[in-house]
């Protein structure tokens, strides 16, 4: 399986894709947390906080991420290269592993460089140190999490297709809906604990309780939960193929 991870993850930056997803949200959020005027401008809040990061960069992955899981699986029915794939001496658990474990790897490489922002805030502070440390490290480890089942749904969905733009769609779609669209359905229901109930179902409510810098094993829980369903129902789906 490594051999498999390595060359998938490598295929990345054989391309512009890689280098492009990680550009794109490096430019965006520092020009928004640093020269853009606004809510998310950190020098203008005047307070020692990246919350404008972690509120920007769930939607930012909403299109990153599947602009680089759709190619994973589409791409090789595309041209059949799944066929000779999946012939292979290598379970369908350990391909679909190495291409999710490569796609996470690629955000996790996006998000590394955010820390010159974590640092810049920190001494900016005034006193030296002022921020919300634990919130941040929290809000860091859930939006890592968050990426990840962003990761597990854009795989998902580039197994069912041969198409990457369809893929592209339906992954958007999924994690849209999977990261708001349960808050949007609590909404409309009267009864507190219906409503607390489907709510926790999206990862919006985790997320937010993540960032306040709580990390709770039930929040853990959920994430894993979640991407483990999304890879068994790819592990499925390639299992269709025999």
């Amino acid at each position: 399986m490594y051999v498999l991870l390595k060359k998938e993850f490598s295929n990345f930056f054989a391309s512009p894709m890689g280098y492009i997803v990680i550009g794109v949200f490096l430019v965006i959020t520092g020009l928004f947390l640093w020269i853009f005027p606004g809510m998310y401008n950190i020098l203008d809040s005047g307070y020692a906080s990246m919350g404008g990061l972690f509120e920007l960069a769930p939607w930012l992955y909403l299109f990153l991420v599947p602009a680089v899981t759709m190619r994973l699986f589409a791409e090789e029915k595309r041209t059949g290269t799944i066929e000779l794939l999946l012939t292979r001496p290598i379970t369908r658990m350990s391909i679909v592993l190495s291409k999710y474990l490569a796609g996470v790897l690629l955000v996790l490489f996006s998000l590394l460089p955010t820390l010159v922002y974590f640092l810049s805030v920190y001494l900016l502070g005034d006193p030296i140190g002022v921020m919300d440390v634990g919130g941040t490290w929290g809000s860091y480890i859930g939006l890592f999490f968050l990426a990840a089942i962003y990761v597990a749904i854009g795989v998902f969905a580039s197994s069912l297709t041969d198409n990457q733009i369809i893929a592209f769609i339906l992954s958007s779609v999924l994690c849209a809906f999977i990261y708001c669209g349960f808050d949007l359905v609590s909404s409309m229901v009267l009864s507190g604990k219906t409503a607390t109930l489907i709510s926790s179902i999206g990862i919006n409510s985790h997320y937010e309780s993540m960032s306040r810098g709580v990390i709770d094993s039930r929040d853990v829980t959920y994430y894993i939960v979640v991407i483990g369903i999304f890879i068994f129902l790819t592990k499925e789906v390639l299992e269709k193929k025999k």
